[in-house]
């Protein structure tokens, strides 16, 4: 052999001028991403964005309720939207009257004769009551007809002045309950169908 460097033997069985090196044939895994440290701080913002929009509600009930304690403590409700149709309802300015009829024909020609002169803006005729009750030391039993009749509270004296005129009865029954709540918009119609009899306690010709 001439001179120079001597062969190096490789794993394998051959012969080269270069060595290699010998790799293991396990891989290694890839390091692990690196996570920034959070301090207190930074984890506290994080926390407060994440459960903003559920506390929102909560908030906002916390809020409304020193409102809704001073009203308790006053002895008010909480105020309340006016009626779309005008001017809030009072209490008591409508009532509904009944009336008994011996039968449905009589029951008729009432309501129709008061709805007419406005002295009502609506009657419900009511079939097939039965009435017992004393008249003249005796029990009776007779099946009659209820008239629920809606009405201004103070139109109810000039109703029963016309009830007591046409009624076929010796003792008509006229009693009247007033309206303390109800649909705003129904009880001002009643008001507004019945606002044109003048309220002098007299029922029209």
């Amino acid at each position: 052999m001439r001179g120079g460097r001597a062969p190096a033997f490789l794993l394998g069985g051959g012969v080269s001028d270069r060595p290699r090196l010998f790799r293991s044939s396990k891989l290694r895994p890839p390091p692990a991403p690196q996570i920034p440290e959070v301090g207190p701080e930074e984890a506290a913002l994080l926390l407060s964005l994440l459960w903003m929009p559920a506390l929102l509600p909560v908030v906002y009930r916390l809020l409304l309720l020193p409102r809704a304690l001073l009203s308790m403590a006053s002895g008010s409700p909480p105020s309340q939207p006016s009626p779309a149709s005008g001017s809030a309802y009072v209490a008591g300015s409508v009532s509904a009257a009944f009336v008994t009829c011996p039968n449905e024909k009589v029951a008729k020609e009432i309501a129709r004769a008061v709805v007419e002169k406005h002295l009502a803006a609506c009657v419900n005729l009511i079939p097939q009551i039965t009435s017992i009750y004393e008249w003249k030391g005796k029990i009776e039993e007779d099946s009659e007809v209820l008239m629920m009749i809606k009405t201004q509270s103070s139109l109810v004296p000039a109703l029963t002045d016309f009830v007591r005129s046409v009624h076929p009865y010796e003792v008509a029954e006229v009693i009247a309950l007033p309206v303390e709540q109800g649909n705003s918009p129904y009880l001002h119609w009643v008001r507004q169908v019945t606002g044109s009899v003048p309220e002098s306690g007299t029922a029209p010709p």
